[in-house]
């Protein structure tokens, strides 16, 4: 049964969220395929969400989103979003009726601006009518009426932190490998990782975000202080990330995610080191991890594993590189509820302890079948019967 979805209130949280074509039909074709890109960067700029990375397949799409603890832009700001969602032409009403109240009574009337701002900075609001919008563009080209996602979209709360997020991106990027449409995802363009490697501004921003332990609107280099009681558990961009017991008393001191004081969290804030890092140091290291490690990664002369090579070998208790692991369908990705270190996913469940039956002594389940590769990964549901495919 799935659980009720889990949201983050009043800080930054990251989702993996994952949508289907009803009865898994392959219906995108390339150009639909691009609509969905098109639209997902429109959207997520109006809502003031950032894309980290995305993957549209023919019959479902991932898309890797951090969505911000509040939303107050400014009027300008406000009508600069509207502008990235309606355009700036005669047909964009509401943002004439935007520019109008700012220009003659110095600000955007506050019935719309309200209408606008509610449908900012929410994961299912912008997962709404990003189904919605395609939808409607879907059935009017192909002449359709009715349904065309399956249900529901799926979500993960994914721990904002470099190496939950690297893992996760890589799940998403390496999707068509795992369908067999490409050996490698740069050549795949409907991907966050192939539109880095084609000099995409906004999707390297995303992956540049995952070394930079945070937003990439976040500063950069000094130093910025972030509060123990926040989403973000840990990491700056070029620290030991540990994860599971002993890493940086993660597992000892769970982060707070209702900002309520506890004894065993210090609510001091604490400064970390932002490394500043370009797109050249971090595509390499991104390519490592979504190929196996050393050798000649990538390219035709790579001699990578089968399928059922990696699934032996998993079974037998053999270590395997993250990239050979992440070329299965890994249940946890998807269905896991929240992911990340034992201390966030437990903090996550004491949060919502309501939802859960009186029985259960604890949020965090590790994640069985991966190997070395996912070791220290924890997810709040325990996926053990078919956990990796």
């Amino acid at each position: 049964m799935r659980l009720t979805r889990i949201k983050v209130k009043g800080r930054p949280a990251v989702y993996h969220c994952v949508s289907r074509i009803v009865g898994a039909q392959r219906l995108l074709d390339d150009l639909g395929k691009e609509t969905l890109v098109r639209l997902l960067r429109r959207l997520a700029t109006f809502c003031g969400l950032e894309v980290i990375t995305y993957c549209i397949m023919s019959n479902h799409f991932h898309v890797l989103v951090r969505v911000p603890a509040e939303q107050n832009p400014t009027d300008e700001e406000l009508i600069e979003r509207m502008e990235a969602l309606y355009g700036k032409g005669k047909q964009a009403g509401l943002v004439a009726l935007a520019r109008e109240g700012l220009r003659e009574r110095g600000r955007v009337d506050p019935d719309l601006r309200q209408r606008m701002l509610a449908r900012m900075g929410d994961v299912s609001e912008f997962m709404k009518e990003f189904k919605q919008r395609f939808s409607k563009w879907y059935n009017i080209r192909h002449q359709r009426f009715g349904t065309l996602w399956a249900e529901r979209f799926r979500s993960v709360l994914v721990e904002d932190r470099s190496r939950v997020l690297e893992t996760v991106s890589a799940y998403i990027d390496l999707n068509a490998v795992r369908a067999g449409l490409v050996e490698d995802p740069k050549d795949y363009r409907h991907c966050g990782y192939a539109a880095a490697v084609a000099g995409d501004a906004k999707a390297r921003a995303g992956l540049l975000s995952v070394y930079a332990g945070g937003s990439a609107g976040a500063p950069r280099s000094g130093t910025g202080a972030v509060g123990a009681g926040g989403v973000r558990a840990a990491g700056a961009a070029g620290e030991e990330e540990g994860a599971g017991t002993g890493a940086r008393g993660q597992d000892a001191r769970a982060p707070s995610l209702t900002g309520a004081r506890s004894a065993e969290v210090s609510e001091e804030p604490r400064t970390v080191k932002v490394q500043v890092r370009d797109w050249k140091e971090v595509g390499a290291e991104y390519r490592q991890r979504l190929f196996v490690r050393g050798g000649v990664s990538g390219s035709s002369q790579k001699k990578e594993l089968s399928r059922e090579q990696i699934k032996r070998v998993l079974e037998k208790g053999g270590e395997l590189s993250v990239g050979e692991v992440l070329r299965l369908r890994i249940r946890h990705m998807t269905d896991g509820v929240v992911l990340g270190s034992k201390g966030f996913v437990d903090a996550v469940w004491l949060a919502h302890r309501e939802r859960f039956g009186s029985k259960r002594r604890s949020g965090a389940r590790p994640i069985r079948g991966g190997g070395a590769p996912l070791a220290g990964l924890s997810a709040l549901r325990d996926l053990q019967v078919q956990a990796i495919a």
